[in-house]
Order: structure tokens, then C-alpha cells, then sequence
């Protein structure tokens, strides 16, 4: 879905309400093409909420969020949502897939292989390409036998698999040991010189986790922006004290984010 526009994101006055409850509020935000943002907040925030309007996955209450230059609502989703690439670790698969058909699912976007179809020599030969790219050993275990390491990867290659020109990682660490989780890091971290020009939203919790690529951050608490903008700007000690209301330090060491209680 081809678009002009510099933005790949843009929130204008948003609110979200869903039962009676705000769940995001006055929230206004652009992400240009080619940055690549963390989302930061403690729980309840509304991360997971302003993610899936990012998505597409969901409309807004009030206000207007513009994607790839589609605003919500005047737009076919579900071309829009072929142009986004969302890694979810917590992806359901039933089936014992390959590394390739998890990988080839992206292309339909669906969660397992669909019957009958056939993929053309074009999409083998990406999918094989993408999972080369990320690492990824083609004759590792089924997908009920890979480790958390193996299916994030995997995840993100599937993710990738339309050349989606924004990608969406919600909490790609979750679960994994100490070297999984830096592996994931690692292989994020890469990403934007693997692929020029994607743009990438990454939510977490914990800052050891944000790649090193991270250019801008988002603060939210209590459904509200308290800071956004170029990362070194917007996770201080002051800021991010004041999301979580509780004393936190927060620095950088060796490239690589840290926070913790004075």
C-alpha cells in the first residue's frame, strides 16, 4: 500500500474508551518512516491499546490515527494490515510447522498453512532468503519442539515476510532465558541494516531489553503521553521516574540501556 507521506505513524487528539473506561487519552504522535521507537510504561498503561491502533487492530474512540498515510476508517484494513508486520510471541500455532511454513504464513497472514495453496518460487525463494537473514537454521525442530529462541526469530521472519514497511514487536522477549533474549536483542538490533527504511515500534518492559537501534522512545502512563521523542531525550532518570511514581535511575552503559532503584 503505496503512500507518500514522511509518517509512517501519526495520532491526532486520540482517546480510546472501551466500557466506560479511558483507557487512552489526548494522545497526539508521529513517527516518521525509518525510526525505530520503544514504548514504555508500567502496567495498565495503555501500551498493548496505542500498539493495536498502530496495527490497525483497532479504531480510535475519538480523534484521528493516520497509518501509512491511511487514516482509520477510510481505508481497506485488510490491505492496510499487509503493509504491517506484528510480532506477537504469544502467536498461536496448532500445527507441528516447519521453519518454513511458519515463515510462509506471513505471506497470507494467516496462522496456519491454507490447504490447496501453493506458494510461487519468488515466495520460497524470500522466505528462505529471510530465514538465512535472521539466523534462523532451516533444519531446526518443528515448530512444537523449537526453543523460545527459535520461534521468535521465526516470528520475526514471518512478520517480515509481505516486505511490510512497519514493523510491530509486542514484548519479543517474553519468555526467553538470558542467551535467547540476547540473540532476539541482537537480531532487532540488526534489522535496520538488514532492511533500509523499515520502521519499527517495540514495546517492553524492561529497558536492558531495548535494541540498541532504538531511536525514539514513547512514555505512557495512565492512558497518557508523559514524554516522546528523540530516546537520549525522553528516558531520563526525571521522566521515567516520573512514569512509573517510583525513583528510578536510568542510564546507558556500553550502547546498552539500563534502569534501577536509587
Amino acid at each position: 500500500m503505496v503512500s507518500t507521506t514522511d509518517n509512517a505513524l501519526e495520532l491526532r487528539d486520540v482517546a480510546f474508551v472501551r466500557g466506560g473506561r479511558t483507557l487512552l487519552d489526548e494522545i497526539s504522535l508521529t513517527v516518521r518512516r525509518g525510526e525505530h521507537w520503544a514504548l514504555i510504561g508500567p502496567n495498565g498503561a495503555g501500551k498493548t491499546t496505542l500498539l493495536n491502533l498502530f496495527g490497525a487492530l483497532a479504531f480510535p474512540t475519538r480523534g484521528e490515527v493516520h497509518v501509512l498515510g491511511h487514516r482509520l476508517g477510510r481505508v481497506d484494513l485488510r490491505e492496510l494490515r499487509r503493509s504491517i508486520g506484528h510480532v506477537n510471541p504469544r502467536h498461536q500455532i496448532g500445527s507441528n510447522l516447519s521453519v518454513e511454513e511458519v515463515v510462509l504464513t506471513g505471506e497470507t497472514g494467516t496462522n496456519e498453512m491454507v490447504p490447496r495453496w501453493e506458494p510461487s518460487p519468488e515466495t520460497r525463494e524470500r522466505a528462505h532468503l529471510l530465514i538465512k537473514t535472521l539466523g534462523i537454521d532451516a533444519d531446526e525442530p518443528h515448530w512444537h519442539t523449537m526453543s523460545q529462541g527459535e520461534r521468535g526469530r521465526a516470528l520475526i521472519a514471518r512478520a517480515l515476510m509481505p516486505d511490510p514497511p512497519l514493523l510491530l514487536l509486542d514484548e519479543p522477549s517474553t519468555g526467553l532465558d538470558v542467551a535467547a533474549r540476547e540473540q532476539m536483542i541482537h537480531t532487532i538490533t540488526d534489522l535496520p541494516d538488514v532492511i533500509p527504511g523499515l520502521t519499527s515500534v517495540t514495546v517492553t518492559h524492561h529497558f536492558e531489553e531495548l535494541p540498541a537501534s532504538t531511536t525514539h522512545a514513547v512514555l505512557l502512563r495512565a492512558g497518557r503521553i508523559v514524554a516522546a521523542g528523540q530516546v537520549d531525550r525522553t528516558l531520563t532518570t526525571e521522566l521515567v521516574t516520573e512514569t512509573f511514581d517510583h525513583p528510578i535511575e536510568v542510564g546507558r552503559r556500553r550502547g546498552r540501556w539500563f534502569a534501577m532503584t536509587h
